[in-house]
Parts: C-alpha cells; structure tokens; sequence
C-alpha cells in the first residue's frame, strides 16, 4: 500500500504544480506513463526495494507535502490526472479512497477484519460521482435519471444521494458499497441491493477510482476473519 501510496502522493504534487502553471514536470510523467517506461507496479516495486524505516519516513513526508501542495489551490482547482482532470477536492478524496483500497487489500490478504469509520463517506461519495463516468468507461450509454443512492454508514447514520423519487436505486451498508466500489470484494459477498435495471447494471461496473475498470474480485465466499482490536 504505501509503496503505491507514495508514487501517488508525489504525482500529486507535481500535478498541485502544473495547475499552478508548471505543467513541464507532469508532461514528463505522462509521457513515461503512455510509453510503459514507467508503471504504477513499476514505481511501487522500486519503491518496496528500500530499506522499511526510510520508505516509511518518505511515506510520512510526501503524504504533508501532498497535503501542503493541495491546500495551495483553491478547493475547485483543476488537476490534470489519469482520468478527466479532478479538483483539488476530488484529488484528496482520491487519495483518502485509494489508501483505504489498498489498506483494505492487506487486512484481507492477514485474513482479519478492521473497524469501519464515517470517513467512508469520502469513498462513497466519489463513487456516486463517478457513475455515469462508469457507464461512459463501459461503452454503455449513461442513464439520464438520477439514482437514489441510501447507504447506512458505520455510526448508523443514513447518507443520502438523488431524488426520493428515482427510477433506479441502491441501497445498503455503506462499507459494503465502497467495497464493491474499490473491487476490493465481490457484489455476491456483499449487502448492497439494487432496485431498478440500470442501478443493477450499475452495480456490475461501479467504480471509485480513474483509469480503465480492472477484473475485480471473485467471490470470496463466507469464512472467518480475526478482528483487529
């Protein structure tokens, strides 16, 4: 996770920089990306190479330095990304979706569990944006409607997305959402209902993340995890 975590925390800084006006830096990142000179595993891997305590303290050093470098931007801010350019806003959202995605991949592969918190909401706000981007990254048309979108956080709150009188809807746990969201776990393992065709179909491709949809999860089937306490 902070392997991958520190490439991006630093592909965010140079990004804070080109919206600045000094674009050349995130140019030359583009274009090492779109030749395959460098990847995501390619940069994590390098990374994983160095000694615990120094990756750990880079970690630790680029994730303030990313924070410093975003609240030198207004909150709407465009960034250049992977994707469609995001805002500064939605730029940390990325962020604090995507450590939680890859910190999600560690619990699961020590076979334990870890407590949920309202901070999920992040996550799946961005998903709930994100959806007719999902829909366009399918090949599929993008339904023109709103969803409704009612999803029980952690503390027992309701979030609410979309008109109370949409067509199609989803509903259900909040974590279970932005696990599907994050392909970090199957639709068949998770509480998360569809009501309507094309919130169904939604839920086969959703997505929280920018770049092409990858394979997903196959079920994981129910078996016992330890709780981290």
């Amino acid at each position: 996770m902070c392997c991958a975590g520190r490439h991006a925390d630093g592909v965010v800084i140079v990004a804070a920089a080109a919206a600045r006006g000094d674009a050349a830096a995130y140019s030359a990142i583009g274009q090492d990306l779109r030749s395959g000179a460098v990847t995501i595993d390619s940069a994590a891997e390098q990374l994983a190479a160095l000694p615990p305590d120094r990756l750990l303290a880079q970690w630790r050093s680029g994730r303030r330095r990313m924070a410093a470098s975003l609240r030198e931007l207004t909150p709407v801010a465009k960034l250049p990304w992977f994707g469609p350019p995001m805002s500064a806003t939605s730029i940390a959202t990325a962020r604090i979706m995507e450590t939680w995605a890859h910190g999600q991949d560690i619990v699961d592969d020590l076979g334990m569990s870890r407590p949920a918190t309202d901070r999920l909401r992040h996550v799946a706000h961005l998903a709930v944006r994100a959806r007719k981007y999902a829909f366009t990254l399918n090949g599929l048309a993008s339904p023109a409607d709103e969803f409704r979108v009612e999803l029980q956080g952690p503390s027992g709150e309701l979030w609410v997305w979309g008109p109370a009188d949409a067509v199609d809807g989803v509903s259900g746990p909040a974590e279970g959402f932005c696990l599907l969201a994050t392909q970090r776990h199957h639709r068949v393992d998770l509480a998360v209902s569809a009501d309507g065709p094309n919130a169904d179909k939604w839920l086969d491709i959703v997505q929280a993340f920018a770049g092409p949809p990858g394979q997903g999860r196959q079920s994981r089937g129910a078996k016992p995890v330890e709780s981290i306490s």
